[in-house]
């Protein structure tokens, strides 16, 4: 129980007794029960000399914060007050026997339409750190966001110097159109989609963007303390350079996980990725303000949002005018892979007796996936254009099938073993035709399509090599498990050699993610344990890719004891119409 150990044999009265301590100090022991309420309604804001009406939670911009400690159990009961489908997933929550409240939209649950409610309950187990919360139903966790901080249990220390403040900070990407209106003319034309109109910090574009110097996230400091930034990149779109002028920054977490602290001047995030990092700001200022700046990092051969966005750290109080002529950090060039794979490498688990790194070390089931861009051809008639290279519409893909949502809940069908014109369970464990993944790509690039899963036996443990393809040009996927995290074992660039690449893995502390980006023109290997049963989709944290079918999804099967089985849906979920 924490500090505090009761130490008595097996006899009723002393299980009654720490029954009762336990009711007492709940933060101690099971956890407190959270509850939130989400209303979630239309809220109008101004930003880059627009005023338009945008989807929020509480009528907030990001959304309401969620403090919670390991152990607590979570019930946010949301109520849908938009004119569109909305879920809500909890992001890079485990969600252990709670699969119901994962929350992708027709993987685990059906959407809440309008007017319809929902509660979600689960337990934070065995995480500490920063998560986040979104909408996970097209394109609405645009502005539907909120950062979730998860704090060691009470009477547990950071295995760091505790930090005199702890700060969220979420960097955005913001549309002056309806994100909405931008996916659905892509998915119309066929072609890629309009990029951002800027980055934001905590919902603001800061002093690089016209009209914005008066909407600058500022960070109040005071000199010789230390701060914990828990960064959270929830950007639709792109990994993001990230630095402080004039200030070296720790790095103590990723992804709700401990690693071993490292310094960095200049930090990249990928989409869906957190990271705790320590500042401890200068005892004798050179200025009194420094800059905070995000841009992004790709290799995209089309256009992307190409701007830099700026917070302010702040010794003493600025003026608006002033925050434009801030000494900035040097940010690497936005396709600088050598400068991402420098800080990537330095990712370790921390691998204390306290936290170990239980890294499985005997594989079950290997997969190869081959991840990344493709097309499907312009058939007449065809509902809407042809705007992608040699006149075919752009499509994404894992081992060439591009995922197709289904109209009715994926986890639905699983518990209820109606798996007939819902899914097929044949999702290929490699691609069916081996190409040079990161030379020319084959003359063929259409792929296929189905809602296609892979089942897993539960306690089986997987072993996935994630391969990057030059196919409509290579770049970067950050790649998302839910219901899991899992264990970076290896990384590299080229093709994945198993007989050559498998003998440098990191057996002893790989970091330990929920995301995690397939280098560019490289492979990633993870390994997990699939010990969790249900329905988890794996997807590209690109929303973009998302919606052309970048995903697919593992069906755990129950294990054989009670507490290893899928438990019965809640009573309130929501009905596909």
């Amino acid at each position: 129980m924490g500090a505090h150990r009761l130490r008595c044999g097996a006899s009723p009265a002393c299980l009654l007794l720490a029954f009762l301590l336990a009711m007492a100090m709940p933060g101690l022991t099971a956890g407190l029960t959270r509850r939130y309420t989400f209303n979630v309604t239309m809220a109008t804001v101004t930003r880059l000399c627009k005023t338009k009406s945008i989807p929020t939670v509480n009528g907030q911009f990001p959304g309401p914060k969620l403090t919670v400690r390991e152990g607590d159990r979570l019930v946010v009961t949301v109520h849908n007050n938009i004119n569109n489908n909305v879920t809500f997933h909890w992001h890079g929550v485990q969600q252990r026997r709670s699969a119901w409240a994962d929350g992708p939209a027709y993987i685990t649950q059906c959407p809440m339409r309008p007017g319809q409610s929902y509660v979600y309950r689960f337990t934070i187990v065995g995480q500490r750190g920063t998560l986040w919360w979104h909408a996970h139903f097209s394109w609405l966790r645009a502005t539907l966001y909120g950062p979730i901080v998860i704090l060691p249990p009470r009477g547990v220390a950071y295995p760091f110097p505790k930090p005199y403040r702890e700060v969220p900070l979420m960097l955005g990407e913001w549309f002056n159109a309806d994100p909405e209106a931008v996916i659905k003319q892509a998915l119309q034309t066929g072609g890629g989609p309009n990029v951002s109109d800027a980055y934001t910090f905590n919902g603001f574009p800061g002093p690089t963007y016209n009209c914005s110097a008066n909407n600058t996230f500022k960070l109040k400091v005071k000199p010789g303390r230390t701060y914990m930034l828990r960064l959270i990149n929830s950007a639709l779109n792109d990994e993001l350079f990230f630095a402080v002028a004039n200030h070296t920054l720790t790095v103590v977490q990723a992804d709700a996980s401990y690693v071993k602290p490292f310094a960095a001047n200049t930090l990249v995030i990928s989409p869906g990725q957190t990271m705790d990092v320590l500042l401890t700001a200068a005892t004798n200022p050179s200025s009194l303000a420094f800059a905070i700046a995000i841009a992004p990092y790709t290799n995209t051969v089309g256009t992307f949002d190409n701007t830099t966005a700026q917070a302010v750290l702040e010794y003493a109080p600025q003026r608006a005018a002033a925050l434009r002529n801030l000494p900035a950090p040097p940010l690497p060039r936005y396709n600088d892979t050598g400068a991402v794979t420098n800080f990537s490498s330095k990712f370790r688990s921390l691998a204390s007796p306290q936290y170990p790194a239980r890294v499985p070390l005997n594989v079950d089931r290997h997969f190869f996936f081959a991840v990344g861009l493709g097309a499907d051809p312009c058939k007449s008639p065809v509902n809407g254009t042809c705007q992608a290279p040699n006149n075919t519409r752009f499509a994404a893909s894992i081992n060439n099938v591009s995922f197709i949502m289904p109209k009715t809940s994926l986890l639905q069908a699983h518990y209820q073993r109606r798996y007939s014109g819902v899914l097929a369970a044949n999702f290929p464990a490699a691609p069916v035709r081996k190409f040079n993944y990161t030379g020319t790509p084959p003359n063929n690039t259409f792929v296929t399509h189905g809602t296609r899963v892979v089942p897993l036996a539960f306690n089986t443990t997987v072993e996935v090599v994630l391969q990057d393809t030059s196919i409509q040009g290579a770049e970067s996927h950050p790649l998302h498990l839910h219901g899991y995290d899992f264990h970076v074992v290896g990384t590299g660039f080229g093709n994945y050699d198993a007989a050559n690449d498998t003998a440098k893995y990191n057996l002893v502390d790989p970091v330990q993610r929920n995301t995690i980006s397939v280098p560019t023109a490289g492979w990633v290997a993870i390994r997990f344990v699939a010990n969790n049963p249900g329905v988890w989709i794996m997807h590209c944290h690109f929303d973009v890719h998302l919606s052309w079918g970048l995903s697919m999804a593992w069906l755990v099967n129950d294990g054989p004891l009670p507490n290893q089985k899928l438990p019965p849906p809640p009573s309130d979920i929501p009905k596909c119409s």
